[in-house]
């Protein structure tokens, strides 16, 4: 009877576990089809419909989902609809040409679609503003004079890869020997200011300032000049497309605002395969647009391993270190003990509170006093007194560390009393037993810590947004600007990215896609992250295997 109550409880125990496997599986799956389903090239549909007055109308656009509903939740509108079983079906489509409509998204009934057509010559134009484009591409102009063209698609995707082209050398210069520029002349008005405070006597700093100063102004009248010849270039160029059915509908678009053009309709399979990968690339190598509804992610990737690499630089030294102390130097008695609940306690404190206290103490305190010893020619614009990378990857560090502490002191607990008896025996000192033969046994144990601390920061947000993460960026924290790794600046995070599109977003629905594939993308850098750790972690402990017996 003993044995069967026993299996019973494994197989519980086994039953929970698969479901809680499949629950997990499942969300993933859903969280990958919905969100490289962003990437694929939806087929653009041209709807001819029928109001609830009998009036007909066009809609072009892409369906985004279905649903049954009841017709009650319809209103008048469903008054000379015929449901089956009080139910209707209707269909989501994005509509997109924000600017001529006014809005992106349309419910229709499908019941009232009289003709449902997908032209070939359909046409997608992604912009820098204003959403999506759909209609067909009619002609080609250049200062405003319709140019002939046999092959107009042909001739307007030429066209579009120098655009593209234009638009590249533009955001280069201005992120780089622009921004570079920038960036000197402010140093150099802070280090002139610093002089005016330090009440510096002599002529000859100020003129070395006001010389570099002209310089640098020098270059920047040049590339500014550049810049503005290649502005004009881009604005040289635009393509007419035709949005309903007649010429009344024609639409002048420039070039300088259009990033990618495509036709769903007349996509083969390979080339659907070849633009998916490159609207999936483009998603994790350029910047957000339309308030990060539109574009891509890469600051928020960029900002979230680098916070994570800090974090663990900062962690792991201080949580070994304790970690060791408790375990191999500290008096076991009363005073240990009510360390390590302390400990244990601080690891299920609400992140939101390490928030708190790294705003309070790191971000006014430490970062306040910062500023007057060493920032003082930029008060009152805070440097260090204000939420940055440095402050947010201290404060991570700090919600982590009790992971760390736990984690190594495991691994010290799981080495022999014999292993260090024998190093000891042999004349060597208790720091070089800890040193050279505790340590590297219980590394694989302190990897593990290190790997749950990483797993946690990584998805942590609460936090961040008190102490450095921001909606968007203007600058990455490493860059080519001496000191190179700027730890007072604000970055973007993956994390808080969702929470912002998700819940932030003034236009919800075409924020969902974008939330599902930041989602995806979030669980796989963080998978890579674990797995790095993992594999130094194994080998590790293959590599000191045969001494932890």
């Amino acid at each position: 009877m003993n044995v069967h109550r026993d299996t019973t409880w494994v197989w519980l125990n086994a039953a929970a576990v698969s479901a809680c496997i499949l629950l997990v599986l499942g969300l993933l799956l859903l969280i990958t089809v919905r969100g490289l389903g962003h990437f694929w090239p939806t087929g653009v549909h041209e709807f001819t419909v029928l109001d609830e007055h009998g009036h007909r109308s066009r809609l072009v656009g892409q369906i985004r989902e279905r649903e049954r509903v009841p017709m009650e939740r319809l209103g008048d509108q469903a008054a000379t609809l015929d449901g089956e079983n009080g139910l209707v079906t209707r269909v989501l489509v994005k509509s997109g040409n924000r600017d001529l409509t006014g809005q992106d998204f349309r419910w229709i009934v499908e019941e009232r679609i009289l003709q449902d057509n997908t032209p070939s010559s359909m046409a997608v134009l992604e912009r820098e503003e204003w959403g999506a484009f759909f209609g067909n591409v009619i002609g080609l102009k250049t200062n405003g004079v319709l140019l002939k063209s046999r092959d107009v698609w042909g001739d307007f995707q030429r066209m579009l890869d120098q655009s593209r082209q234009l638009r590249d050398e533009v955001y280069h210069l201005e992120r780089g020997e622009i921004g570079s520029i920038n960036y000197r002349l402010e140093q150099l008005r802070l280090k002139e200011h610093g002089l005016q405070l330090a009440g510096e006597g002599r002529k000859e700093p100020f003129e070395a300032i006001e010389l570099e100063r002209r310089q640098l102004q020098s270059s920047y009248q040049q590339l500014e000049a550049r810049l503005t010849g290649l502005n004009e270039a881009m604005l040289q160029n635009s393509v007419v497309v035709r949005t309903g059915t007649g010429a009344e509908s024609d639409r002048d678009l420039p070039l300088a605002g259009i990033i990618d053009a495509w036709q769903p309709n007349a996509m083969s399979l390979t080339a659907q395969l070849q633009h998916f990968f490159r609207q999936l690339w483009l998603f994790v190598s350029e910047d957000p647009r339309e308030a990060n509804t539109e574009g891509g992610i890469f600051p928020a990737i960029y900002g979230t391993i680098l916070m994570v690499l800090l974090m663990t630089v900062f962690v792991t030294p201080l949580g070994v270190i304790a970690g060791v102390y408790l375990k191999e130097y500290a008096r076991q008695g009363l005073l240990t003990r009510i360390v390590r609940i302390a400990v244990n306690n601080l690891a299920g404190v609400p992140s939101i509170v390490y928030g708190v206290f790294g705003l309070g103490f790191f971000v006014y305190t430490l970062g306040g006093s910062i500023d007057q010893l060493f920032f003082s020619a930029a008060l009152p614009s805070p440097t260090f007194g204000t939420g940055g990378l440095l402050w947010a990857s201290l404060t991570l560090a700090l919600l982590t560390l009790p992971t760390v502490i736990v984690a190594t002191e495991e691994g010290l607990a799981r080495i022999p009393r014999s292993l260090r008896e024998g190093s000891l025996a042999l004349g060597a000192t208790q720091w070089e037993t800890v040193w050279r033969t505790i340590l590297p046994i219980a590394s694989p144990g302190i990897m593990t810590g290190v790997i749950l601390a990483v797993a946690r920061a990584a998805g942590e947000v609460a936090p961040l947004m008190l102490v450095g993460v921001v909606k968007l960026a203007p600058a990455l924290p490493l860059d080519g600007n001496y000191p190179f790794i700027h730890l007072d600046r604000k970055f973007m995070h993956m994390g808080f990215h969702i929470y912002d599109v998700g819940f932030q977003s003034p236009n919800v629905e075409a924020a969902r896609p974008m939330v599902y594939a930041t989602a995806l993308l979030l669980v796989l850098v963080i998978l890579l992250l674990n797995i790095t750790a993992i594999g130094v972690r194994n080998h590790l402990r293959e590599k000191f295997r045969g001494l932890e017996t």
